[in-house]
């Protein structure tokens, strides 16, 4: 296999996430698993390259814990400091198998603007990792 033209991703930061979170709205089990909906009441994103905050009430996770492994399933819109809105939505997985909260979460969040001033969000897939104690992601651009 040549691999002269390819690279290891690097990973850039991007911005830390705060989150509160609604208290927790447990459907029970379904066909997807053990389905909880919880509504995200606030959003701070703080980096170099973005910072902006929650706006609406349509921003929630629709979390599914099934043979051990929770599924996040986020959805929201923010606002960036100086106007500019953007939709962001991202899943990932923890291991519970010891409980909720005893094993970090990894996510995979993507971005849509519309806004030319941060237009290169449409281009970046993000990888991060955050907990439940701390309610707090780290999160950086792939390239």
């Amino acid at each position: 296999m040549n691999t002269s033209s390819t690279s290891n991703p690097v990973l850039i930061p991007l911005c830390a996430v705060d989150l509160t979170l609604a208290s927790p709205v447990t459907i029970g089990e379904g066909p997807s698993g053990n389905r909880t909906v919880v509504r995200i009441l606030s959003m701070a994103i703080s980096g170099d390259r973005l910072n902006a905050k929650l706006v609406g009430d349509a921003a929630a996770d629709w979390l599914t814990v099934a043979g051990g492994v929770a599924t996040v399933d986020v959805r929201a819109t923010v606002e960036t400091n100086d106007g500019a809105l953007i939709y962001l939505q991202y899943r990932g997985r923890s291991d519970v198998t010891k409980g909720i909260g005893s094993a970090p979460f990894y996510v995979a969040p993507t971005f849509e603007t519309s806004d030319k001033r941060y237009g290169w969000l449409n281009c970046v897939q993000a990888v991060g990792k955050g907990d439940l104690a701390s309610m707090r992601y780290e999160w950086f651009e792939v390239r």
